[in-house]
């Protein structure tokens, strides 16, 4: 391998500065999505916002309160090689590592002024009494027995409580964006929210979201020969209702041997049992397992 040094350094005018430069990305242009869990539980979702007075609650309400987003990090683990070369150190990347958690602010509105008294119930306090009964279905909290002293919490399967969420990092012209699609969503925690006296300030509530992983689309490397893309661009509902489905365990793809392979193993005096090992032994090769 050829080594170049650095390149030396080049005049530019100042025209070519200002059309690189001149157009940075705002961090006030940022949408959210939502999707609520769709597991398929004897309790369903629908069925405890029914109970709970959140049927019929303005979804784009609740997106539009969400005052800031923190946009997720990830990295690389390694294990260091230390006797391949004298003296040198090296770090080999073996797995993707996760934040795991992305943080919500929402204002809490009282309701939308724009509604009948018939729809102010389900939007009043909206973030709060939305992320707030998430995390009681999430714990299967009983409205009838939860005050009891004795009472006792047991959690409902993940795949009835993973939503979806979308973060879409746009720009002023709506030309330019980013989509954050996050993997198996749902509120881990919620911030605590100091009420006082003193001088009045907006209401805020911030949401810790969890996630299992998160994929960026209109990003460099998020398309390969293998997939197939969708001429029409997903929208945010559409991409939420993706992240949302739980994920499904397909196993390992076994290879089969071919014919001429099993009767060339055969000839050499390899019995049937023989050839079934080495078949599954290759697939262990193959999957990473070995």
């Amino acid at each position: 391998m050829a080594y170049v040094n650095s390149p030396t350094p080049k005049r530019r005018s100042v025209d070519v500065i200002k059309s690189n430069l001149m157009r940075p990305a705002t961090t006030s242009h940022f949408d959210i999505f939502i999707n609520q869990p769709t597991g398929d539980s004897d309790y369903t979702w629908n069925s405890f916002k029914s109970e709970n007075g959140l049927e019929g609650f303005s979804q784009d309400l609740l997106h539009l309160s969400c005052s800031q987003v923190s946009l997720p990090g990830s990295s690389f683990m390694t294990h260091e090689a230390t006797s391949d070369y004298t003296g040198v150190t090296e770090k080999h990347a073996y797995r993707r590592n996760f934040d795991g958690k992305v943080d919500l602010t929402f204002y809490v509105m009282q309701s939308p002024s724009n509604v009948n008294s018939d729809q102010a119930t389900p939007n009043r306090y909206l973030t709060i009494r939305f992320f707030e009964g998430w995390m009681k279905y999430i714990s299967a909290e009983e409205n009838q027995l939860v005050a009891n002293e004795n009472y006792s919490y047991r959690m409902r399967y993940p795949k009835d409580y993973y939503g979806g969420l979308s973060v879409i990092k746009y720009e002023r012209d709506y030309n330019s964006f980013l989509n954050y699609n996050f993997i198996s969503a749902y509120p881990l925690s919620i911030n605590s929210m100091p009420l006082s006296y003193d001088s009045s300030d907006l209401l805020k509530v911030t949401v810790s979201m969890s996630y299992t992983r998160y994929y960026i689309t209109d990003v460099a490397g998020s398309t390969t020969d293998r997939t197939k893309i969708d001429p029409r661009p997903k929208t945010p509902q559409e991409q939420a209702q993706e992240n949302s489905i739980p994920l499904q365990d397909t196993g390992f793809e076994t290879p089969k041997l071919s014919t001429a392979d099993r009767n060339a193993f055969a000839e050499i005096g390899y019995s049937e049992e023989e050839i079934l090992q080495f078949v599954s032994q290759e697939a262990n090769i193959n999957n990473g397992r070995l």
